[in-house]
């Protein structure tokens, strides 16, 4: 069994996949699993794919698993995704995403604690990287070493790249694809909430474990976003305390400019 399986799932993305690619081929954790998942790109996209998977064989390094096949979405590639995974852990990092050094999934795995119960969910910080990969800013938000479901009621402490999940969780909680934007909040709070059913610990590796693009689908189809966020917020929270917590962010949005 792979220590971590790379989910990465792409459609037309030849402008920004390369060096997600390369990311993922430079991390010196030997255990690792790489899932690409794509939706029948006609850009160019499967032909960087295919270089990748040369490179990775002749260097020797690790598995590839590749699937192309028309889908119904990133949460529906994404649960592709899950099916096929064999990792202990599970990541998504999409394309333009990157690891920020060529050891971050080896001092992922270095936090896994051997015995049991072994952690449901390891989390680190993101930075924001623009087009061409160049450092813009940390991301704001930020958990402590007190992470629960209950803390995204603040909002997503914990970027989705950034969010390991245990397989055993992870392939019994698939993304709901009612939601276009915003499944992968409500998947990580399902995977928090199944973690402390089963008294695992959630633990913080303490360091920036993603480089995020600041340009993905949520950013470019905000309001959409924000109004399944309320959606996905009242599922786990309920109606008043969303009301409550939307209320706040308007506030801290105004103070904040």
């Amino acid at each position: 069994m792979p220590e971590i399986t790379v989910v990465t799932c792409t459609f037309n993305a030849a402008s920004t996949l390369r060096r997600t690619l390369q990311s993922v081929l430079n991390q010196d954790l030997t255990s690792l699993e790489h899932i690409i998942i794509d939706g029948l790109s006609a850009d160019g996209t499967l032909e960087i794919i295919s270089g990748y998977e040369k490179e990775n064989l002749a260097r020797g390094k690790h598995k590839v698993v590749k699937k192309v096949e028309r889908d119904n979405g990133l949460y529906d590639a994404m649960n592709k995704g899950l099916r096929l995974a064999s990792g202990r852990y599970i990541v998504f990092i999409n394309a333009g995403d990157t690891f920020p050094d060529n050891h971050t999934l080896s001092h992922v795995a270095a936090a896994i604690n051997t015995g049991e119960p072994l952690p449901g969910v390891l989390f680190g910080d993101t930075d924001i990287v623009d087009a061409d990969g160049r450092f813009v800013r940390h991301r704001r938000l930020r958990a402590g070493n007190n992470l629960s479901w209950r803390g995204f009621r603040q909002g997503m402490l914990v970027c989705h790249q950034a969010f390991y999940a245990l397989s055993s969780i992870a392939k019994t909680t698939f993304y709901d694809t009612q939601f276009r934007y915003s499944a992968d909040v409500d998947w990580c709070i399902r995977v928090m909430k199944q973690a402390e059913k089963e008294g695992r610990p959630i633990v913080n590796v303490n360091r920036v474990v993603a480089n995020y693009l600041a340009e993905g689908m949520t950013t470019a189809h905000h309001k959409a976003s924000l109004r399944e966020r309320f959606l996905v917020m009242r599922r786990h929270y309920g109606l008043f305390a969303t009301i409550l917590c939307h209320a706040w962010f308007a506030v801290r949005a105004v103070f904040k400019h």
